[in-house]
């Protein structure tokens, strides 16, 4: 495949020489590693017979394993919201400790899978990306004057945002029409975007894995005069980060389900190193290519 190698021998040289995390590191081509990643045998199986046999070497695309994967977790994957980025937004006109239970759907391609239900309050987390204070036409999702619909929730429109002295936005405050909540008369009112969202007050922290592609190039083993496979190791291929998750995603739950679509993110795995204090995902893939 292509940005890896199957070398069992440089495999080897990258477990000893702690260029990964063991056999099983989700960056690795290993079946440990790619179920730990939250590749299905679902989703390999299929890529193995899309791929087929062939009488002569083939390189293929890793995109293609990846495709496989979105196709078999979009209708397996529970839906869940998390914030990976979060600036802190502030509805000025809810009222002050209450708290709403909001209905979202847990897979839309399996209505076996039933709802939950997220609580909503004053003071929410949003993504830093979904808010853009000098938005152009094409950006249709949060700032100032403009209106957008919280995920399951209200009709929200932002009225001014906060900075600190490094000019970096700490608040984003807006307005939310109670009339737009699902069911009410204004509930099918139109706006050009939707945003993903968790409570400030009830939301857990998670800590997230963000796996991208292990080397930086198509064939890692094609290497300039003087170099070898590792000049090619790609520098980000793990990023770590917290999260902000629903207060409803307990150890046992990550740990009985362990695949998840974070909503508009991409999707995730419930990693082994969970415990009752700290959940940790592992990103598998994105929504799209």
């Amino acid at each position: 495949m292509t940005y890896t190698i199957m070398s069992k021998r440089k495999l080897l040289q990258l477990v000893k020489e702690h260029y990964v995390n063991g056999w099983d590191d989700p960056r690795m081509p290993t079946i440990c590693g790619l179920r730990r990643r939250g590749y299905t045998p679902a989703s390999i199986r299929n890529f193995a017979e899309t791929v087929g046999v062939a009488k002569r070497d083939n390189i293929i695309d890793v995109s293609l394993l990846e495709f496989c994967a979105r196709e078999d977790l979009n209708k397996t994957a529970i839906r869940t919201m998390a914030v990976l980025d979060p600036v802190k937004l502030i509805i000025d006109n809810y009222p002050d400790g209450q708290v709403e239970e909001m209905t979202a759907i847990n897979n839309p391609e399996d209505p076996e899978a039933g709802t939950r239900t997220v609580p909503f309050s004053k003071e929410l987390w949003i993504e830093r990306a979904d808010f853009r204070e000098n938005a152009d036409k094409k950006f249709y999702r949060l700032s100032i004057d403009r209106e957008v619909r919280l995920k399951y929730a209200y009709i929200i429109k932002c009225t001014h945002i906060v900075k600190d002295d490094e000019g970096n936005i700490t608040e984003i405050h807006c307005t939310y029409d109670p009339n737009t909540k699902s069911g009410m008369p204004d509930s099918n009112r139109k706006v050009k975007a939707t945003i993903h969202w968790a409570s400030v007050a009830h939301s857990k922290k998670a800590e997230v894995r963000l796996f991208d592609r292990l080397f930086s190039v198509e064939d890692p083993d094609n290497c300039a005069e003087g170099e070898t496979f590792l000049d090619n190791l790609n520098p980000n291929s793990l990023v770590v980060t917290e999260a902000w998750v629903e207060p409803a995603l307990t150890l046992e739950k990550a740990m009985a389900i362990k695949h998840f679509q974070f909503e508009r993110l991409g999707y995730f795995y419930a990693d082994p190193d969970s415990t009752e204090g700290k959940l940790v995902f592992n990103k598998t893939v994105s929504l799209k290519q």
